[in-house]
């Protein structure tokens, strides 16, 4: 029977943003509202527990983890700890092995077939170690798995490392495993390919060992964030009308068609808060995240490019918000709701 795997390829993702679009997915999967999906993306640096993670093999303090940057995340997955970060390639299949796949050792060995038909399509030989889940060569884990399934519908899944920083990897145990090295396809072959040109390779060979028909699904929003900051360094946010959530936020708006980014940023700073900024004078933030829409099922996913731009004066807000307050970037932080605006704050700050 061939099936329907619609593939995502959502690009940098929050992890927390991560965890809730799986649930968003799950739920839409268990209604039938939409057929087998393959999310491809990558996280920020983020280590995640498992639900038989011990502490201990987290290496670094959490002071540490905080001043390099790195979140900590407890999780439903299976396995111990694990490391996620830029450079690698992460799998969250939502399938529904009802009625003729509902065998767990099968679907992981499946995840594990489908990240060793990759890693030999770049030259690459890896196979399985008897007793330790994911892909291995002799110079060390490739690709990482951690499955979770639920009405036999399955979330989490797999961690391919295509350029990675593999010393990142010195601040846990990985998968508790203390006496293995992890590899790349970097460390493996002196340089490594484009993250685009691994999910290409991994959205084919998933479909041949899921025996489905690849479906690839673009955003269906693209959207801006802007941080409008003054002079003394303080940040504009902005509170929605209750009718819209009632919730803290940075300037955000929908791009509309036709337009570019930072065109769509030009206009909803006009817009939504009366300031006119010339283009030379917004500035991308570099930091292009993904999202699924909070709340709807099926989601809807959203592409958003974040920018920043510096303003005098005082904001004259539209009706989609009912108050405004010039905060820190502490402030901001603490209550901004979203984990996208408070990167992009966050990459203001140290700008």
């Amino acid at each position: 029977m061939t099936r329907t795997l619609q593939v995502r390829r959502l690009g940098r993702v929050e992890y927390e943003d991560g965890l809730a679009l799986q649930k968003l997915l799950v739920e839409a999967r268990a209604q039938g509202l939409i057929p087998d999906t393959l999310v491809l993306l990558e996280h920020p640096e983020v280590i995640t527990l498992g639900r038989g993670a011990k502490p201990q093999n987290v290496l670094w303090s959490k002071e540490r983890l905080e001043a390099r940057g790195f979140e900590l995340y407890e999780t439903d997955r299976g396995g111990d700890v694990t490391y996620h970060g830029p450079g690698q390639v992460v799998g969250y299949p939502i399938l529904d092995l009802k009625p003729d796949r509902k065998d767990v050792r099968k679907y992981v060995a499946s995840v594990e077939e489908v990240m060793i038909r990759t890693a030999a399509e770049f030259g690459i030989r890896s196979e399985r170690v008897p007793g330790r889940t994911g892909i291995w060569t002799p110079a060390g884990k490739l690709g990482a798995i951690g499955v979770h399934i639920s009405r036999w519908i399955t979330s989490h899944g797999f961690a391919f490392n295509v350029h990675t920083d593999l010393e990142h990897f010195s601040a846990i145990v990985p998968c508790g495993i203390s006496d293995a090295n992890v590899a790349s396809l970097e460390s493996l072959l002196g340089d490594a390919p484009a993250l685009h040109e691994v999910e290409d390779v991994l959205a084919l060979k998933a479909a041949q060992v899921w025996e489905s028909e690849a479906q690839d699904v673009m955003p269906e929003l693209r959207t801006v964030s802007v941080a409008l900051q003054r002079e003394d360094g303080r940040i504009l946010l902005l509170r929605r009308r209750p009718v819209r959530g009632g919730f803290w936020q940075i300037l955000t708006g929908r791009m509309e068609l036709g337009e570019s980014p930072l065109q769509t940023a030009a206009r909803e700073v006009h817009e939504e808060t009366g300031f006119a900024p010339l283009l030379e004078e917004i500035r991308e933030l570099h930091y292009v995240h993904g999202f699924a829409l909070g709340g709807r099922v099926p989601p809807l996913f959203v592409e958003e490019s974040a920018f920043a731009v510096r303003v005098f004066g005082e904001p004259r807000l539209s009706d989609e918000h009912d108050e405004h307050r010039w905060c820190t970037p502490e402030e901001a932080l603490r209550l901004l709701p979203f984990a996208g605006l408070r990167r992009a704050v966050r990459l203001l700050a140290a700008a």
